[in-house]
């Protein structure tokens, strides 16, 4: 499967940090390390968290590096003339060497220390260095005095600065381990963390900054995720069309669904893909009283399901939208895993895959490109685990979907995971919680159908389609002025929107259209 473009991003996880880190040794101390998080982060709270009124600021410091950073971070902030009152949870003899340097260092400077947050104090802002990115790799939660220092914190709804991650934050995972600090921003080093892009990490980190610290750390460290951006995600987008062009060189879809009382799902996806570019989309609806023409959409063409098998033209498949689980459309799946054409796989055939072994088999050996598109309880269920756990560890289950499965597979959810079977992985920023409606998996299967008839390969249509998707949500954010009653429908046209306009508004053009070039005086 073709490799995509590495201008994104990219992710490590925490063993992979610290693995940098020990690479990075050779050339340069942890201690050297510690100054220069701890001063890129005070320069972050100096330009981006405080303002010209901004007085007094309030450090938190743990027990560990994370704290040591907190310790320099206060020391810059002082020597800047902030007034900084520093808040040590932890002893001195217990701390990294490191960590016990940049707390000498702050008490040379003259700082002083305070065990608990004082109570006549008020604070312009607060910086986290409670906890780093371990509680994930040593599996502990927040409990005790710290659990009660994390909350003192979010009740006082100051604008937070937090150090790598906000504290309490899985940096694996993207789970609150008991409470977390919730952010305005986050400063991270080296890489960026998966929990910072998926699951509750997007909620609790805030903006985020990223810095390496002056590593070259793809050279000491080949990456294997990245999270997916707007610039990404042009890169992916299908080139111009020339004038000289046909409906046959756009694909012809065929889309299977459409059972009894769910032939709207059927239409949702065909819709999608046809305002996506698909040359042509036929329906192979099941319902027994199916409509044969669609009046609000009469380019699609509706045939009884049976009748789009017997199509030679078709590009790609695409199996699920309003399917049902009745036996008998265990047939129309069957058919689909025997083609020799990219499938997209979503709704109640992941489910009839769940429950049959045998058509796992089927899905597993099929040569042509296939792409799952599970939301967590789908995802359950092809895993043979519970939400929880899917949810647990999603950038895991991710990878899971795709190597059992020998697919490219999305798990939807905020920060979709496409994790792809050489072990790739790719974290989605666009989207928001207008995209929990009705009839927006129809969507997004269709649109990854169009852009498969279109001829990109499975991983490139996977990736673009998830972020094009989110971003046609966040483009109806503005419109609408919030989430709430956004709908599927209104996703395709402002997708079909952004689309067009990567591919030719921020492309230089390639030539100029006839009735532009010719001036008639």
């Amino acid at each position: 499967m073709t490799t995509l473009a590495r201008n994104s991003t990219a992710v490590y996880t925490t063993a992979e940090i610290r693995e940098i880190e020990h690479l990075a040794a050779a050339s340069l101390t942890q201690s050297n390390l510690m100054e220069k998080a701890g001063l890129a982060a005070a320069e972050v709270a100096r330009d981006e968290l405080l303002d010209q009124d901004s007085v007094h600021v309030l450090v938190l410091a743990g027990p560990g590096n994370n704290g040591g950073d907190a310790f320099v971070v206060a020391r810059h902030l002082r020597e800047w003339g902030f007034k900084v009152t520093l808040v040590f949870v932890g002893e001195r003899a217990g701390q990294p060497a490191d960590a016990q340097n940049a707390l000498d260092a702050w008490r040379v400077a003259g700082g002083e220390i305070s065990s608990g947050i004082p109570s006549d104090i008020k604070w312009d802002a607060v910086v986290d260095g409670l906890f780093g990115i371990g509680l994930d790799q040593h599996g502990r939660d927040v409990a005790g005095k710290y659990l009660e220092l994390v909350n003192e914190i979010n009740r006082m709804n100051l604008p937070v600065l937090a150090i790598d991650i906000p504290s309490g934050l899985g940096s694996d995972t993207g789970n609150v381990r008991g409470a977390a600090i919730r952010a305005a921003l986050t400063v991270t080093f080296i890489g960026l963390k998966p929990g910072l892009l998926t699951n509750d990490g997007p909620d609790y980190c805030g903006a985020l900054f990223l810095r390496d610290l002056d590593l070259d750390v793809p050279s000491l460290k080949q990456p294997m995720s990245w999270m997916v951006d707007l610039g990404f995600a042009k890169e992916l987008s299908p080139p111009p069309r020339p004038a000289n062009s046909h409906k046959g060189m756009f694909g012809s879809i065929g889309i299977i669904g459409g059972a009894s009382g769910m032939i709207g799902a059927a239409l949702l996806a065909g819709t999608a893909a046809l305002k996506l570019g698909a040359g042509r989309v036929y329906l192979g609806l099941i319902a027994a009283n199916a409509p044969s023409v669609d009046m609000v959409r009469p380019e699609l063409m509706l045939r009884p399901v049976e009748d789009i098998f017997k199509l030679s033209q078709l590009n790609c498949l695409v199996v699920g939208p309003g399917l049902g689980t009745e036996p008998s459309v265990k047939q129309w799946l069957h058919c689909a895993l025997e083609s020799d054409i990219p499938l997209v796989l979503d709704a109640d055939a992941l489910n009839l895959i769940a429950a049959d072994p045998a058509i796992s088999i089927k899905l597993r050996e099929r040569i042509a490109p296939s792409i799952l598109t599970p939301h967590p309880a789908e995802a359950a269920r092809l895993l043979g685990t519970d939400v929880a756990s899917v949810q647990k560890d999603r950038m895991g289950s991710a990878s899971e979907l795709a190597s059992k499965f020998n697919c490219c597979a999305v798990l939807k959810g905020a920060g979709s995971i496409c994790a792809m079977p050489a072990g790739r992985r790719y974290i989605n920023t666009s989207g928001n919680p207008g995209l929990s409606s009705a009839g927006t998996g129809d969507i997004l299967s269709g649109i990854a159908g169009a852009l498969l008839a279109q001829g990109l390969v499975g991983e490139k249509a996977l990736v673009l389609a998830v972020y094009l998707h989110g971003a046609a949500a966040d483009l109806l954010l503005d419109r609408i002025g919030g989430p709430v009653g956004m709908t599927a429908s209104e996703i395709v046209g402002a997708a079909r929107n952004l689309l067009n306009n990567w591919i030719y508004q921020d492309r230089a053009p390639t030539a100029r259209p006839v009735a532009e070039a010719l001036r008639f005086d």
